[in-house]
């Protein structure tokens, strides 16, 4: 079989000009711009479209958009087999078979994420241009399985944004730089950089990214969508290319909660290659949308942790408006302080290059004898000599993990007690249980900055350490924006409930509908 791989923007370039493309192609996939999932299904059931029909014109939106057009480069790689899986899942339609709500639904799926399609897993690394790993992670199976459509590869933060002392966010050697499709100049934030584009961008129906922390909710707070950081444990990371055990998870990326809802019950359970999967306190269910109630925050006893505020007063205006519309919804809503010590933040440090380490040798080693390297270290010594990689930024941090040990270090253990605990049981946990409260909200981040390949990433504010330290669940949903710029609105909650996260960001989401579609017209 010939493999035709489309990169979206050569490795030679960065931030490149593209000339605007005619629009009647763009026009005439207009149907697709914000299609909800139940839409997509209520179509095929009607014959007003088939699957074959979505995903090639979603194919073109990437071509047009993508590729040409305003350049997102969201999109490192095209599925080859999307057609040919788009006109079997039709076969089965025109049987009566539907596999489920995700029948025939076009998913783009984070490139560091393993699939057996003719697509390479690159983690955006150059070294990994060519590995073809012919296996499917378990979320890849189980979305498969579930009648989902892989349809392409997203860009990212290049070994998901653990690799420089300084990054722009969005950026890898393999796919160059993404580009945030509200104002092209803006960063996309990462890790899930590629991700939340497509889906904002209406490139696919919904998207898969994954988080350590903040990759998937600030993504989904520059890219004005809905994200869901899952507790650690709800999504196997088998087949994912790792950066931490304890905190790592893929989680779907969306335009709306109902579509969250109807895509996560089709990736969760337990799966024995992953530990954290088999925790005795899960809660799993096949079906998340019982939880979409407009009532959802009727009674809510929520927690607003102020001390994550005040970094920018337009993002304060906007939180003080959210917090009126949650009590307008029946919500309580108490004010908390909930500040991060700095030797939880320097543990977490220490856990995650301890992790990596760990984890990136053990993902090597996985790929066998074809592997480009064996090692972290020799990872570092390509990186050295390649002609990419140290163009725009150091690999710091890979140097550091390098320098560290297994994880029967005694520094290493002392570290994952001395954050677990601070952020659990003398944080969130503690904080919740002193004011009986159900969730806990913070303002996600403050609008996109200008991306800047010199100084790298301008973050002035946000949080997302809370629930990535804890392994605790988090749902961001737009909750307005600055200067056409939008920003989110994040509820935390105690791990295993999801329920209670998709109940109350559901009856938000659907009282403000703060969503706005990007123009791209730059």
């Amino acid at each position: 079989m010939k493999i035709k791989i489309i990169l979206i923007i050569a490795v030679a370039a960065t931030l490149v000009s593209c000339q605007r493309q005619g629009s009647s192609d763009i026009d005439s996939t207009a149907y697709l711009e914000e299609i909800t999932i139940k839409q997509l299904q209520d179509g095929y059931r009607e014959k007003r479209f088939t699957v074959e029909k979505v995903v090639n014109d979603y194919l073109k939106r990437i071509e047009l958009l993508d590729k040409e057009g305003p350049c997102l480069n969201s999109v490192i790689a095209i599925n080859p087999d999307a057609i040919k899986i788009a006109k079997e899942l039709d076969e089965e339609l025109a049987q009566g078979k539907v596999r489920g709500p995700l029948h025939g639904i076009p998913v783009i799926l984070k490139d560091n994420i393993d699939t057996r399609d003719s697509m390479p897993t690159t983690a955006g690394a150059t070294v990994l241009r060519n590995s073809f790993v012919g296996r499917d992670s378990w979320i890849a199976a189980k979305l498969r399985e579930a009648g989902a459509v892989i349809i392409a590869k997203a860009n990212l933060s290049e070994w998901a944004n653990f690799r420089a002392s300084r990054s722009s966010s969005g950026w890898s050697g393999v796919g160059g730089q993404t580009r945030n499709p509200y104002e092209l100049d803006r960063n996309p934030c990462g890790s899930s950089s590629g991700s939340g584009v497509a889906v904002s961008a209406n490139l696919c129906a919904f998207a898969i990214g994954t988080e350590t922390d903040g990759s998937i909710m600030c993504p989904s707070n520059n890219n004005g969508i809905v994200g869901l950081k899952p507790t650690v444990g709800l999504i196997s990371r088998s087949g994912i290319i790792p950066i931490s055990f304890t905190q790592d998870t893929p989680g779907p990326m969306c335009r709306s909660v109902s579509d969250v809802a109807y895509c996560l019950g089709a990736m969760v359970g337990p799966d024995p290659n992953d530990p954290k999967t088999l925790d005795p306190n899960a809660r799993f269910y096949n079906d998340y949308t019982q939880f979409l109630r407009l009532d959802g925050l009727m009674g809510k006893r929520i927690g607003f942790i102020t001390n994550a505020s005040g970094f920018h007063h337009k993002v304060d205006t906007l939180m003080s408006k959210a917090i009126s519309d949650l009590r307008r919804f029946g919500a309580e809503v108490f004010e908390v302080s909930l500040p991060i010590p700095q030797e939880v933040n320097s543990a977490e440090f220490q856990v995650l290059l301890y992790e990596f380490k760990d984890g990136l040798n053990r993902y090597f080693a996985s790929l066998g004898e074809k592997a480009p390297v064996k090692s972290l270290e020799e990872l570092i010594s390509f990186n050295r000599t390649d002609t990419i990689e140290l163009r725009h930024f150091n690999q710091h941090l890979l140097e550091l993990a390098q320098g560290k040990g297994d994880l029967n270090s005694p520094e290493y253990i002392k570290a994952l007690e001395t954050m677990q605990k601070g952020i659990r049981q003398n944080g969130i946990d503690k904080v919740m249980d002193e004011n009986k409260l159900d969730l806990l909200i913070i303002p996600t981040g403050s609008p996109a900055w200008k991306t800047d390949l010199i100084l790298g990433d301008n973050y002035i504010g946000g949080n997302t350490s809370y629930a990535a330290m804890a392994g605790y669940p988090s749902i961001t949903v737009p909750m307005g924006n600055i200067d056409g710029l939008p920003v989110g609105i994040s509820f935390i909650g105690r791990a295993w409930c999801e329920s209670t996260l998709i109940e109350a960001a559901y009856s938000y989401e659907q009282g403000t509908k703060h969503r706005i579609k990007p123009k791209l017209m730059k």
